[in-house]
């Protein structure tokens, strides 16, 4: 409990930055009126977002972030940002708008507001085979270590559920990843629809199963806080791409099926 009360002093310390400065994030006035939206990504989760070979950011978030500027009328810009750095980000007004997986939660939407979801999330277990772990129960000890990406949604409920086992908190989701591949750590309890680990590291042997235990969760657009005119155009935007079938297929598209937890849309939000 300790670890998750500093952890989240630490985003909500970061999120009040804006605060303290008086920063004021724009609205959807002042968007429209710049010509600009600027978007949050983060470039490790492919193909949420990456690189291509001529170093332009490609990917489903793109994609995404693209069809709504579009329907603004303006530029699309894109900022890499990694995990820890997407809700400082949006809350200080670098960013108007954050995605790169952007999980909501309780603690989240004490520091930034939430669109209506985008994709849903399913969570589970990569470990690999040779731990012989086959529940979330068996990682509940004090040898177990477990390796997060500092910033993940999941995270104080992960430590909730297993208080006795040794946690490895690392920057980002690569380092994550190779910590687990590399033997030291046992686990990586996390979203499971698109384990990267099992492409990047072909050669180990990978073991992945659900968690009845953590209930799913939704993938939204983080907003600066009270910024309600463009969170509010946002929520209509998502509408329309949801419906139109553009998010569904787009999905498909970067991810090779469709989407594991499909949101049910709603035109009531």
């Amino acid at each position: 409990m300790v670890t998750r009360r500093l952890a989240f002093r630490a985003i909500l310390c970061l999120g009040m930055v804006c605060v303290g400065a008086r920063v004021q994030a724009r609205t959807l006035d002042e968007i429209l009126k710049a010509g600009e939206i600027r978007v949050g990504v983060n470039v490790l989760i492919p193909p949420r977002a990456q690189f291509d070979d001529k170093n332009v950011i490609t990917g489903f978030d793109p994609d995404l972030a693209s069809a709504i500027a579009a329907r603004l009328g303006v530029k699309l810009t894109l900022v890499n940002v990694n995990g820890p750095e997407r809700i400082p980000f949006v809350a200080t007004d670098r960013i108007d708008v954050t995605m790169g997986g952007m999980t909501r939660s309780a603690d989240r939407a004490k520091v930034i507001d939430f669109t209506v979801p985008i994709t849903g999330n399913n969570y589970g277990v990569v470990t690999r085979e040779d731990t012989h772990i086959s529940t979330l129960a068996e990682l509940n000890r004090e040898t177990a270590t477990i390796a997060m990406a500092r910033g993940t949604a999941v995270l104080p409920t992960v430590q909730a559920l297993l208080p006795k086992a040794k946690f490895i908190l690392l920057d980002n989701i690569p380092d994550r990843d190779r910590t687990l591949a590399q033997g030291r750590a046992d686990a990586i309890v996390d979203l499971i629809d698109n384990p990267a680990m099992v492409k990047t590291y072909p050669d180990l042997h990978w073991k992945i199963f659900a968690t009845p235990e953590i209930p799913g969760s939704y993938d939204c657009l983080g907003v600066a806080k009270g910024n309600a005119s463009l969170r509010d155009w946002l929520n209509i935007a998502i509408w329309e791409l949801h419906t139109s079938g553009f998010i569904a297929a787009d999905w498909t598209k970067w991810f090779g099926r469709p989407m594991p937890a499909p949101v049910p849309v709603s035109p009531f939000f």
